[in-house]
């Protein structure tokens, strides 16, 4: 088995020789990055990796783009904000040892996440389906939360190795990702969907959101940290619902009073 590594950048070179420095099980790495305006795509290259400059097409196209870039079938993808394990690496250099016939069709491994470097409890082992053979399944062609998708009958092996994900770092950095990105594209998926909102759906996301995130999926066990969590997941869900409300708003053709 060859490694093929992909990462799609953006501005990341805060975050981009770490991630990479974690690869060294790859037999190339392969970075799609859609405009850069800092050292991303230098340091990339200082570090042997290929890049690739592509025009934003959504999360699940780039990530794809990636992989029908590289030159080896068997292909691991990580994000800027993540790093593998020592545990993982490990694995991984095992198994490349392994035999064809032994291999599994795609392998998912466990996904620590870190809020402003706090390891988040909630939600491990939050499993991530990452290394596949790409003739037996992709990235969804979505803009926003992809997952690899495996053709029917694939195996899948589920491995406890972590990946590391350092995601939001700051609260300044939480807030302008829900503004610029989150919230204008799940208002945008509710359209195409021709989903309606009506003001007390407006009034009542937020509340349902923290609910769901701090009490029943356990942000409650991380404490303030999760606390923080729960509040951005209510802030998300209150604006992409205002945003799409006000949307429909504008285009009605007959306007006339919200009823609840």
């Amino acid at each position: 088995m060859r490694i093929s590594a992909t990462i799609i950048t953006h501005d990341e070179q805060d975050e981009i020789a770490d991630a990479i420095a974690t690869l060294g099980f790859a037999d190339e790495i392969v970075v799609v990055d859609s405009g850069s305006t800092d050292r991303t795509r230098e340091i990339c290259r200082e570090l042997g990796a290929e890049v690739i400059v592509q025009p934003w097409l959504g999360f699940g196209p780039q990530k794809q783009l990636a992989v029908e870039r590289c030159a080896h079938d068997w292909v691991f993808g990580l994000d800027a904000d993540e790093r593998v394990s020592p545990a993982l690496d490990s694995f991984l250099r095992e198994l490349k040892r392994r035999p064809e016939s032994e291999l599994a069709d795609a392998y998912a491994f466990a996904r620590r996440n870190y809020y402003q470097g706090h390891p988040m409890r909630s939600r491990y082992p939050d499993w991530q389906l990452r290394l596949f053979h790409r003739g037996r399944g992709g990235w969804q062609d979505v803009e926003i939360h992809e997952q690899v998708e495996m053709r029917a009958g694939a195996r899948v092996e589920r491995v406890p190795r972590d990946i590391l994900h350092y995601t939001i770092r700051s609260a300044d950095q939480h807030h302008r990702i829900i503004g610029e990105r989150w919230a204008p594209v799940h208002a945008r998926r509710m359209a195409e969907a021709g989903r309606r909102i009506s003001m007390l759906e407006v009034m009542t996301a937020a509340p349902r959101a923290f609910f769901d995130r701090f009490v029943v999926q356990g942000g409650v066990r991380d404490g303030f940290a999760g606390y923080c969590v729960s509040m951005f997941t209510a802030y998300e869900a209150f604006l992409h619902h205002l945003m799409r409300w006000e949307e429909q708003r504008a285009t009605d053709e007959s306007p006339r009073a919200e009823r609840w």
